[in-house]
C-alpha cells in the first residue's frame, strides 16, 4: 500500500521531530517547492476570479471567538488561551472571523457585493496525539480558504461559480472526488448554533450542486451551518473531506454585518465559506498517495534534471540548467556518479523531466530529453517549459 508518510521520508517532503511536537510536520525544501507552486496556482486562479487576497494574523482575542460561536461549540479542538495584560488571545481553528472584520473594517454598499476574500493562511487544532499522522492529521493547517460575502439572491450562483472553479482546481492537480455530500445538523444536538437559516442555507446548497449526485449526512454540519463536502479516497478506500462549500446565516448576524441596498435599506449579508482544494497538508498528502509521487510536471519539486554524461559536458549542462531556472523551471544539474546511476535517481526522486548531454549534443548545442531524439537547446528548453506550464488557460 503507498503511504504518504514513507513516501514523504524517501523523497525529503516533510519531516517530524518529537522536539517541534506530534503534528506539528516541517516541510524541507523539496516539500515547500511543490505547496508552494500548488499556493502560487490556487491565489492566481482566485485572482482571475474576483478574489482578493489577504493576510490576518493566526491569533485573536476571548471576545471574537465568543461572537463567531467557537467557543460555545468548537471549544474541545481549540488550544488553551494565552494571558494578553488583562484579557486572552487564542490561536484560531478557523479563518471565518477574521474575514468577517474583513468586511467590517469599512461600510459596505451592495454594488460592493459578492466580496470574495480569500487566503492560505495558518490556523491550529487540538487533534488528540492518537490521531496524528504525517501530513493527513496535524495540528497546524494551512488552509486554502475564502468566504464570499453576497446578498441571498446571489447565493446560489455563487456556490455554482465555486463548483466550476473546485472542478479546475481538481483538474490541475489530476485528482477525482469520490463523492458530494449535503452536511446537515441533527435534531437536537447542542453542538449546532440555533439560527433561522439553517433550512434556507441548506435549499441553497442542494440548488448549488445542481446535476451533481450527492448524499445528505445528518449530523455532519458545521455548528454554524450546511455544508457541503467533497469526499476523496486513498488507495486503501479510506475517506475523508478535502474541498467544502458551506452557507451561514450565523455569524453575520453575530458579528453584526451589514450592507446599503440600493434602496438605502441596511439588509444582512450571507457568508459562503469555501475551500477549492482543503489544507495544503492534507491535499500534499493525498496526491503523493494517488500519484505515487509523480507529481504533475507544473508542481513537482524538481521539473527537470539535467545530466552531462562526461565531466567534460558539466559546463554546457550548468548553462543549460541556468536557463531553466531563468526561464521559471525548477531545475538542477547533476554531475557526480555514473550516469546509469543519475537517471536511477531521477527516477527515484520523480523528477519528470531528464535532459542528457553528452560530445555530441554538446558539440552541436543540443540536448537529448528522455524519450526524446536531441533537439537544439533552445527547443529542448521550450519542450520543457510547454510541459510544465502551470494549467490556468480555459
Amino acid at each position: 500500500m503507498i503511504d504518504h508518510r514513507r513516501l514523504g521520508r524517501e523523497l525529503d517532503y516533510f519531516h517530524s521531530d518529537p522536539l517541534v511536537g506530534a503534528g506539528l510536520p516541517i516541510w524541507l525544501p523539496d516539500g515547500a517547492a511543490v505547496r508552494r507552486a500548488i499556493e502560487e496556482y490556487l491565489r492566481e486562479l482566485e485572482r482571475r476570479n474576483g478574489y482578493r487576497h489577504v493576510y490576518s494574523p493566526p491569533l485573536g482575542r476571548r471576545e471574537m471567538f465568543e461572537k463567531s460561536g467557537h467557543l460555545a461549540h468548537y471549544h474541545d479542538d481549540m488550544f488553551p488561551p494565552m494571558p494578553d495584560g488583562g484579557a486572552e488571545l487564542f490561536l484560531r481553528p478557523s479563518l471565518c472571523p477574521h474575514h468577517a472584520m474583513v468586511f467590517a473594517s469599512r461600510g459596505r454598499s451592495y454594488r460592493d457585493l459578492p466580496l470574495r476574500v480569500a487566503e492560505i493562511g495558518p490556523m491550529y487544532r487540538e487533534e488528540r496525539s492518537g490521531v496524528l499522522g504525517g501530513l493527513s492529521r496535524v495540528r497546524a493547517v494551512s488552509l486554502n480558504d475564502a468566504h464570499i460575502f453576497c446578498s441571498e439572491e446571489q447565493a446560489v450562483d455563487e456556490v455554482r461559480r465555486v463548483f466550476r472553479l473546485m472542478h479546475r482546481a481538481h483538474e490541475a492537480v489530476r485528482m477525482r472526488p469520490l463523492r458530494y455530500r449535503l452536511s446537515l445538523p441533527s435534531d437536537g444536538n447542542e453542538k449546532y448554533a440555533a439560527h433561522d437559516g439553517w433550512l434556507k442555507a441548506a435549499d441553497m446548497l442542494r440548488q448549488g450542486l445542481g446535476d451533481l449526485p450527492y448524499e445528505e449526512a445528518p449530523g455532519e454540519a458545521a455548528f454554524y451551518g450546511p455544508k457541503i463536502d467533497v469526499q476523496i479516497a486513498d488507495p486503501a478506500g479510506r475517506e475523508q473531506t478535502l474541498s467544502t462549500v458551506q452557507i451561514d446565516y450565523f455569524q453575520p448576524e453575530r458579528f453584526g454585518l451589514s450592507y446599503v441596498d440600493s434602496e438605502q435599506r441596511e439588509q444582512r449579508p450571507v457568508i459562503i465559506h469555501r475551500s477549492l482544494l482543503g489544507s495544503m497538508e492534507r491535499l500534499v498528502a493525498h496526491l503523493l498517495e494517488i500519484h505515487n509521487g509523480w507529481l504533475p510536471d507544473w508542481c513537482a519539486p524538481v521539473q527537470v534534471v539535467v545530466l552531462p554524461v562526461h565531466d567534460r559536458q558539466v559546463g554546457a549542462a550548468r548553462e543549460f540548467a541556468d536557463r531553466a531556472l531563468a526561464r521559471g523551471l525548477r531545475a538542477e544539474c547533476r554531475a557526480h556518479g555514473s550516469l546509469g546511476l543519475r537517471v536511477r535517481q531521477a527516477a527515484e526522486r520523480r523528477v519528470p523531466h531528464v535532459a542528457v548531454i553528452g560530445e555530441q549534443e554538446a558539440g552541436a548545442g543540443a540536448v537529448a530529453i528522455r524519450g526524446r531524439a536531441a533537439q537544439p537547446a533552445d527547443v529542448a528548453l521550450e519542450i520543457l517549459v510547454d510541459s510544465c506550464e502551470v494549467p490556468l488557460k480555459g
